[in-house]
């Protein structure tokens, strides 16, 4: 549930940092270590030339990970579907939602932000200039990382309870510690998965680490699967008709199943790049000298990155303690916690990924080279023309989520142990996720036009009070909003926090490059949310019409899907249709590109 993880430039010149009196980058006599695989080519050492990217091999890695990437988000949503089926919303699944999240935070914490941004950059660095191909490089990083992550894997499962009690609420704790016993060894895991993707990835072999996450995914929905035939299907509700809904309906073989499987995902996960590392002509062995990495330099860039990463853990575990507490009632109402909470969170972030996402991916090369050269306004118009681009796919998304939040939370997730009750409470969170998505994505788009000037000192400066913001809306709607309404609340206080990151953002960028062309900007959007208006309108006047469907059965069920599928197309028409007559810009850009494809 973090913000994406920052991606800064290294500051210095392309050449590395300033060389030291005996020619290596850090001042240190050349016979203190190994001069290879530092990830500078050494002094009079000659340097392969790097073969140009041949045209054909780009185009087929695009299209590579951009199927793989498809795929893997539809599957890892299909897991969190398979999963909410067999474990409910309730204690069970609010319990283990919360573990889960643990060696995923600690591991952005130690890594993954760092990893994303710098060591990234440093692998293809590696690869390129030293003599051994970047071998030695990655051998060291790779054990170095073992080591540290290992030993905070270690420390963290050991702390199990105690990050329960920073977390869970008083019903929770045990469960959570249970689960996380399993769960938290899995922090080495990520990390490991992490730097041999980035070792593939700086040898142009990109296709498995975009694939193999989608084992993952299917380990998982498997396990899911198994736990409701094995425990669900046969469950018997207590007095309230709940099931898994008190620690005395949850036994030890759910725990290991769930806890243990879910940790095995992650373990066939990092097993199946081995074939592609061996392809990609590396093999790992244990190195200790890691006075050749360039911690100095690692460390000197990662300072802002981690700032901005730790401040977002600490907004994370802000809203997971507050929705779990808000579960801490015995109100006989369903109170969402904080599965409801990620299931919209992660619809919201599969719309952004998928539109938002690639148009950053598409438009990331362009600002660069036009910051690094300093035409404003070009980095300017690059902009301008990429918030059009995402809003004009977006709006329509969120206007489907506001409009058709109860047939869509209904379709997707009343399965097994999903209630309806809680079905229909996630809807309520898709709606202001649905309003939410435009300003998160427009945020997210300007953040990485500092990005391409290789700043991270301002985002990770602004972003400080962004999140400030962001934790003190979870207080206020903890304190003063009914128990089943603090989940909406807390998404809410999302939206006003990227609203306040996308001004803060906009005016910093056009005291630094002019005007940002929002004029122009301002009018598209206008124009697309008048027509999504519309659109939504007339798509939940529909549902308000739609025949009463029963509560439960295979006809609730093809009534839903039923409901979502036709008023889903719908709004989609109205919506083209209204951008038509509004003379949206990129409508008639989308009409010559179909027709293009039509008459080839």
């Amino acid at each position: 549930m973090a913000e994406p993880s920052a991606r800064p430039g290294s500051g210095h010149s392309p050449s590395g940092p300033v060389r030291g009196p005996q020619g290596n980058p850090y001042g240190t006599p050349p016979t203190s270590y190994p001069q290879t695989g530092n990830g500078y080519a050494p002094i009079g050492a000659p340097v392969p030339p790097t073969p140009p990217p041949q045209g054909k091999n780009v185009v087929r890695s695009s299209l590579l990970m951009g199927a793989g990437s498809l795929v893997s988000r539809v599957t890892g949503f299909g897991r969190t579907v398979v999963i909410s089926a067999a474990i409910g919303a309730g204690l069970l699944g609010n319990s283990y939602t919360t573990a889960q999240y643990f060696p995923q935070m600690i591991y952005e914490l130690v890594l993954g932000g760092v990893f994303a941004s710098i060591i990234m950059p440093l692998f293809v660095k590696a690869h390129k200039n030293d003599p051994d191909g970047g071998d030695a490089f990655a051998q060291r990083l790779l054990t170095l990382a073992t080591l540290v992550l290992g030993a905070a894997a270690i420390l963290v499962t050991l702390c199990a309870p105690l990050i329960s009690v920073l977390m869970a609420n008083p019903a929770q704790r045990d469960l959570v510690t249970q689960f996380s016993y399993y769960m938290l060894p899995a922090l080495l895991l990520y990390g490991l998965f992490a730097i041999l993707s980035g070792v593939l990835n700086s040898r142009e072999h990109f296709g498995a680490p975009m694939w193999v996450p989608i084992i993952n995914n299917l380990v998982v929905i498997t396990v899911g699967a198994v736990f409701y035939t094995v425990f669900t299907r046969d469950a018997v509700p207590d007095a309230n008709g709940d099931i898994f809904n008190s620690a005395d309906q949850v036994t030890n073989g759910m725990i290991v199943l769930l806890g243990a499987g879910t940790t095995a995902g992650v373990v066939i996960q990092v097993v199946c790049l081995a074939p592609a590392l061996r392809r990609a002509g590396f093999h790992w062995r244990l190195r200790f000298d890691f006075r050749s990495l360039p911690l100095r330099t690692i460390g000197h860039l990662a300072a802002w990155t981690l700032l901005f990463v730790a401040a977002n853990q600490i907004a994370v575990m802000a809203v997971i303690k507050v929705a779990n507490l808000a579960t801490d009632t015995d109100s006989d109402v369903f109170v969402p916690g904080v599965t409801v909470y990620n299931n919209a969170y992660l619809m919201m972030m599969m719309a952004h990924g998928i539109v938002a996402v690639s148009v950053i991916t598409a438009l990331m090369p362009r600002m660069t080279r036009a910051a690094d050269d300093r035409r404003w306004p070009e980095l300017a118009d690059h902009l301008s023309s990429g918030i059009r681009l995402a809003s004009f796919l977006l709006v329509p998304i969120a206007a489907a989520f506001v409009a058709l939040h109860e047939p869509i939370a209904l379709m997707i997730f009343q399965w097994g142990a999903y209630e309806p009750e809680q079905a229909v409470a996630t809807g309520q969170v898709l709606l202001m996720a649905g309003l939410v998505l435009l300003p998160f994505s427009i945020s997210q788009l300007q953040i990485y036009a500092f990005y391409a000037q290789t700043d991270t000192r301002t985002v990770a400066m602004f972003n400080l009070p962004v999140i400030a913001f962001r934790i003190g809306g979870y207080l206020l709607a903890f304190a003063f909003l009914p128990a089943q309404w603090v989940v909406v609340g807390l998404f809410a206080s999302n939206g006003v926090s990227y609203l306040v990151s996308l001004l803060l953002s906009m005016s910093l960028l056009r005291k630094r490059i002019g005007l940002l062309d929002m004029k122009k900007t301002a009018n598209g959007l206008i124009r697309t949310t008048s027509a999504a208006v519309i659109a939504g309108a007339a798509a939940y006047g529909g549902w308000v019409l739609w025949p009463e469907l029963p509560v439960d059965g295979a006809m609730a069920k093809l009534g839903q899907f039923a409901s979502s599928i036709v008023l889903g197309l719908v709004l989609l028409g109205v919506y083209f249709a209204a951008c038509l007559v509004f003379r949206v810009t990129e409508t008639a850009s989308l009409q010559a590109t179909v027709r293009a494809k039509l008459r080839r």
